[in-house]
């Protein structure tokens, strides 16, 4: 209410663009709902609906040619769209004889700060995953897909809900034993408008990043 208080006030003053250019650089976000709501909600969810491991399961199962995209999906904690995204462009360079080019095979990360075009839109970003080698080598050996052929097979063909959200929530879940918030926050792209994040947190200084993320991944790996 307070920052649509001042949004009508800006507006009245003639003052509105530089209103959201302040709202953008510090971070700020409208909520329609109090953060312990989201948390009861997530709950509630789970408990509705089961693990979504058990999911994860079922679409393997059933749906054997996203078995190795939903793998990725998880291990990445990436986005749907930007899972599909890096997907595809890792089968796409590793034809080309180019994927040394998106993965660095030394740090066994993806640099998706390189294809700022897929990666860099808007209000969305991601900058590095940490994914074991024998993934990458797996995934080049598979189709592309599209958004648009996973819905169809997921919620169409097999009536199954879409849990992929889900996935990105466990990623972080399962991280917080081996990282720290702005840790997770950078390996999935929310780099807020705080001080520290824009001024101070440097993830290359970071140097045993890379054991820590593969040791919430070794946990992951052994849940799916």
């Amino acid at each position: 209410m307070a920052l649509a208080s001042l949004a009508n006030l800006a507006k009245f003053l003639g003052l509105y663009e530089d209103f959201k250019r302040l709202v953008k650089n510090y971070g700020l976000k409208w909520s329609s709902g109090k953060s312990e709501d989201y948390l009861i909600s997530r709950m509630a969810h789970m408990e509705n609906n089961g693990s979504v491991l058990e999911w994860v399961r079922l679409v393997k199962a059933k749906i054997p040619q996203l078995s190795v995209f939903v793998d990725f999906t998880v291990l990445s904690g990436l986005r749907l769209r930007e899972a599909v995204h890096s997907y595809n462009l890792i089968i796409q360079l590793s034809r080309e004889g180019r994927l040394s080019e998106y993965y660095n095979e030394a740090n066994e990360a993806l640099e998706h700060y390189r294809f700022k075009g897929l990666f860099m839109r808007r209000s969305k970003k991601v900058f590095v995953s940490f994914v074991p080698k024998r993934l990458i080598e797996r995934i080049s050996k598979q189709e592309k897909l599209t958004l648009y052929q996973i819905s169809n097979w997921v919620r169409r063909d097999k009536k199954l809900k879409s849990r992929f959200p889900e996935l990105r929530e466990y990623y972080a879940t399962v991280m917080t034993k081996w990282l720290n918030p702005a840790e997770i926050d950078f390996l999935q792209g929310r780099i807020s408008g705080s001080v520290f994040m824009r001024n101070y947190f440097n993830p290359a200084l970071i140097s045993d990043l890379k054991d820590r993320v593969f040791k919430g991944l070794t946990e992951i790996q052994s849940k799916l």
